[in-house]
């Protein structure tokens, strides 16, 4: 069950605009770079026989929460927080 501020950001299609927020400022940063390259490294680590999506993404989950910058964070929580503070 979504919560009401979850409910509220799809309605509005607050969400998807945060999302395609964060999908530019991720590309602009060259965050998306980062991850195909460890992606990759892993793939040629492993062989690409002996490797399993869910067990790329598995492992490289934590690693590419860990590169988005500080800055993109902070910016979308404050668009976040604009947003609710606007619909309250």
């Amino acid at each position: 069950m979504l919560c009401k501020t979850d409910q509220t950001l799809i309605m509005t299609g607050e969400r998807e605009r945060l999302k395609e927020l964060l999908r530019t400022r991720l590309i602009e940063c060259g965050w998306r770079d980062q991850v195909q390259m460890l992606c990759r490294d892993i793939v040629r680590e492993r062989g690409v026989h002996n490797l399993k999506a869910d067990d790329l993404i598995a492992e490289i989950t934590s690693k590419g929460r860990a590169l988005v910058p500080d800055s993109v964070k902070k910016e979308l929580l404050q668009k976040i927080k604009a947003y609710l503070v606007q619909d309250m």
